[in-house]
């Protein structure tokens, strides 16, 4: 005889089951996400990245990627899931107070439901047009400061965003904040690494218009015995220096990449 489980015995087992598939999911979406973002240093490959898998990870009307401005007024679209042409897009924050409050506070923004929610209701007629129905904004944050912030809009008809998955938000927002960390520094080094061979190719061109000089001045012919000391040398030597003047300006940077 097959004994049968207790009806809330087996709903949670269900509910158990779900929650360990929720946080596969999430598991594969990190470690994908690590392996994209890891594998470059470029500040717009790594936040196109994260927008596109959290919004192919939770079928979402929307996933973005705003940085923050100076002065708090405004901030810039960097990142776009529905539309990925759309970059460095400036915005107004009072359009979206909800971005507003993630940046200002650095602490996650959930509205369960946009619909009636009263902070949106300047912008309820464009929400139910799209059928949004959650909105979620995770700030993106280094050393206690909001550097930017993750913005996502649900489905009306879809399922609305549980405690694990704002968890894991919160995981993406941390590993997208040291990717962009990691990137801002490589950016820095390449530009100081410019100016370095700026100025060491202003060296060797110094170094080689020393060595020029003191070639020229080694094969310069001494003057002969009984020749008037007081001679104008600017005025007759003028032609003469001008041309080597030339010469050297032509061949300079040719002597320096030598070197």
């Amino acid at each position: 005889m097959t004994a049968t489980l207790p009806v809330d015995e087996v709903e949670r087992l269900q509910a158990r089951l779900s929650a360990l598939e929720q946080e596969r999911k999430h598991l594969l979406a990190v470690i994908e996400i690590l392996q994209e973002i890891g594998g470059t240093l470029h500040f717009a490959d790594i936040v196109q990245s994260v927008a596109l898998r959290l919004g192919e990870c939770f079928g979402l009307d929307r996933c973005s990627i705003f940085l923050a401005e100076r002065g708090g007024k405004s901030a810039r679209l960097v990142a776009s899931y529905e539309d990925p042409g759309i970059r460095n897009y400036v915005v107004d924050l009072e359009r979206y107070p909800e971005l507003a409050r993630a940046l200002q506070t650095g602490e996650t923004v959930y509205i369960a439901d946009a619909a009636t929610d009263v902070s949106l209701s300047p912008a309820r007629g464009a929400l139910a047009a799209r059928r949004v129905k959650t909105i979620t904004v995770v700030p993106i944050s280094w050393r206690g400061a909001a550097i930017g912030a993750i913005f996502l809009r649900t489905f009306r008809d879809g399922p609305s965003f549980s405690a694990g998955d704002l968890e894991f938000c919160q995981v993406v927002a941390n590993l997208t904040a040291k990717a962009l960390r990691n990137a801002h520094r490589f950016e820095r080094l390449q530009q100081r690494r410019g100016e370095d061979g700026t100025l060491r190719r202003k060296e060797r061109e110094q170094a080689a218009m020393i060595g020029f000089l003191r070639q020229l001045l080694a094969a310069y012919p001494p003057s002969s015995p009984g020749e008037d000391d007081e001679l104008d040398v600017a005025s007759a030597g003028s032609p003469e220096i001008q041309r080597l003047v030339g010469v050297a300006a032509a061949v300079l940077s040719q002597e320096a990449a030598a070197r």
